[in-house]
């Protein structure tokens, strides 16, 4: 992890947490990083960042989850990442534009990222 992602934080017991931002015209991404367990169940779905006042014409629809050991898995969101975290350690977690979809305006996102405690997690990843 670089020291310029931003930390993603859940609160004390909490299972999930939500990052919501915009990037501007001249930004393409957005990181973040977040430190889990190997075997921890995840989800990652990006949603456009919606309400009064805040809402964006465009929205940062692509994710890249980069793992510990630096490859990467990901996709256009909806859910960008669905699995058992194969490594503990720190994750990258970059939010970028489609580049091909948008016209470069402010795109908006809200990432709701779920993961399971370990003990909670056993049950799913002993079959994936």
């Amino acid at each position: 992890a670089k020291s310029s992602d931003t930390p993603i934080h859940f609160a004390k017991g909490a299972l999930t947490s939500t990052i919501t931002g915009k990037l501007k015209p001249n930004e393409n991404e957005h990181w973040y990083r977040f430190n889990a367990g190997s075997g921890q169940y995840t989800v990652i779905n990006i949603a456009p960042l919606a309400g009064k006042g805040i809402g964006t014409s465009e929205t940062a629809n692509v994710g890249v989850l980069q793992m510990p050991n630096g490859t990467q898995d990901g996709t256009k969101g909806g859910i960008i990442y669905q699995g058992c975290l194969p490594a503990s350690g720190d994750y990258r977690l970059r939010i970028a534009r489609n580049l091909m979809a948008t016209q470069g305006k402010t795109a908006g996102y809200s990432v709701e990222i779920m993961i399971l405690p370990k003990y909670a997690s056993e049950s799913l990843c002993e079959y994936l």
